[in-house]
């Protein structure tokens, strides 16, 4: 890589060095390069440290993935892997699982017990995979913004996943959940975030509150000591994610253990002021309770219906690990094979009672709607429509794996989109109770226009202008996340907008 004064760019690859480059300016104290690289490095070590696995695990049968290879684009480069129990009921619910740093999916699945809850409860998993090439210690990258916004980097890789498993899978786009360990939890909290119409529950394992960093050095502010923000100002940075969305916002769980020395216990608290906040609800606990063989502090913030939207379990002894309890008892789960499972509790099942995968699904037995097309596109509206079915007195139209609007007919128009936009769309069956029946298959339309224009500039002006975004001193295509080089004024590149607001790298080709 030449020198950052001169201008150039990186390599072509989007994905991000671990530690970035030195900045082009003595460091604050006056003390120079060596001092500002010894300190980024060390804060580099902190941050990529937050999951290092510790001993071999101790022998026993891994678990059975399948590797998804063709779930969409996956502009974030990720790898997919799905865990699918011998029988499972129509419509299953699903759980995506985020690894710890230097982990992968099948150390995860081996470890977590998420697996043997499948078993026991029927539902699917998919674990979502990051890799050396994204990070060079396998880390989600929850700090980067080309990862961490709606429509990009891994963010988007994910939110691709879901859509997949419920169109290739039949899973039930209503019942779509998210958990995940340090970096996997921090992404957890940016899945919930930038997708709340796809994930109705997440939980959060030793993992840090959304929009708490946007780059490295802050990333290790926030790990340790942490961040403090009023209840407000954190509950804004998720209202920011998703300017546009207006339904409920996401049930969330936080799992802390008391002694952990790299991501501090503190982070529990900003999580809970966080979505407390974004619930409406008071930062102090409606009921108290210790739960498990451990005496785990578990607190729960219940909305006005008496359902619990926000809880925190505060789990003694442990330090930066995933709670598990191996044995084969109705709460138990999980090895303790490497550090980061430690033997407390079996966290998944609790985990999996929020999530309310451990209670029977009422649902009407309807069929799914046959028949289900989309016609007369416009650039700002899809016009949808389906075969009836027997019994039915309405439907459920979903786009993008979630509820859209609730219809007598057999036929809706779906406006206000934008041109050039594409999305997904399933109906479902609805009982005169209100009972939903099976999802429909999944259908994919574009609306028209969005013609394709190109712009020619800086790397700053087009960050500026919103076509671009930074991190770590670089600057990525909006939508694509491609690697631009670094942000400055002596980069220029032309960018391609197709559909709006999707930008990808089109230097001496773009029409």
């Amino acid at each position: 890589m030449q020198s950052p004064l001169r201008g150039s760019t990186v390599p072509p690859s989007r994905r991000i060095p671990s530690v970035p480059p030195p900045i082009a300016s003595p460091s604050p104290s006056g003390r120079g390069w060596r001092g500002l690289l010894s300190r980024l490095v060390a804060v580099a070590a902190l941050v990529l440290a937050a999951a290092l696995v510790g001993p071999a695990p101790t022998a026993h049968a891994a678990v059975g993935l399948t590797r998804v290879t063709d779930f969409g684009a996956n502009p974030g480069q990720l790898n997919m892997y799905v865990y699918r129990p011998a029988s499972l009921p129509d419509r299953p619910a699903v759980v995506f699982a985020l690894h710890g740093c230097s982990q992968n999916a099948q150390l995860y699945a081996d470890n977590s017990g998420l697996p043997e809850l499948a078993d026991r409860h029927k539902f699917l998993v998919v674990f979502a995979e990051t890799t050396n090439a994204n990070n060079m210690s396998k880390c989600f990258n929850w700090f980067e913004p080309a990862d961490t916004r709606r429509g990009q980097g891994e963010a988007a890789s994910i939110g691709q996943m879901a859509a997949h498993t419920v169109s290739a899978y039949g899973a039930d786009a209503r019942r779509t959940y998210v958990t995940g360990l340090s970096a996997g939890g921090a992404m957890t909290s940016v899945m919930l975030a930038t997708y709340p119409d796809v994930f109705q529950a997440g939980a959060v394992v030793a993992g840090l509150p959304y929009g708490c960093a946007n780059d490295l050095v802050a990333a290790g502010r926030c790990m340790s000591p942490g961040t403090d923000l009023t209840p407000a100002q954190w509950a804004q940075r998720v209202r920011d994610a998703h300017p546009s969305w207006s339904g409920p916002w996401p049930r969330v769980a936080v799992w802390h253990g008391e002694k952990d020395t790299t991501v501090a216990p503190r982070n529990a608290d900003e999580l809970r002021d966080q979505w407390t906040a974004l619930h409406g609800l008071s930062q102090k606990p409606s009921r108290t309770s210790l739960i498990g063989p451990n005496s785990t502090r578990h607190e729960e913030y219940a909305a006005a219906d008496g359902s619990v939207a926000v809880e925190v379990n505060r789990v003694p002894d442990i330090g930066h690990a995933t709670p598990v309890d191996p044995g084969s008892g109705p709460q138990q789960c999980g090895s303790t094979g490497t550090v980061n499972f430690q033997d407390s509790l079996c966290s998944s099942h609790w985990i999996a009672q929020f999530f309310g995968l451990t209670d029977p699904v009422e649902e009407s037995g309807l069929p799914a709607p046959a028949g289900l097309t989309v016609s007369d596109p416009t650039d700002t509206t899809l016009r949808l429509s389906w075969d009836p079915v027997d019994g039915a007195a309405g439907y459920v139209v979903h786009r993008d794996g979630a509820p859209l609007a609730t219809v007598d007919g057999t036929s809706h128009t779906d406006t206000g989109l934008t041109a050039g936009s594409s999305h997904t769309y399933a109906v479902a069956a609805r009982d005169a109770d209100g009972r939903t029946g099976q999802l429909s298959g999944v259908v994919t339309a574009r609306t028209t226009g969005g013609a394709t224009a190109c712009w020619t500039a800086t790397n700053y002006a087009h960050v500026q202008a919103g076509r671009a975004t930074t991190g770590g001193g670089y600057t990525y295509a909006k939508g694509s996340g491609q690697n631009m080089g670094l942000y400055n004024i002596f980069v220029t590149h032309t960018l391609k907008e197709s559909p709006a607001g999707y930008f990808t790298l089109a230097d001496g080709t773009c029409t």
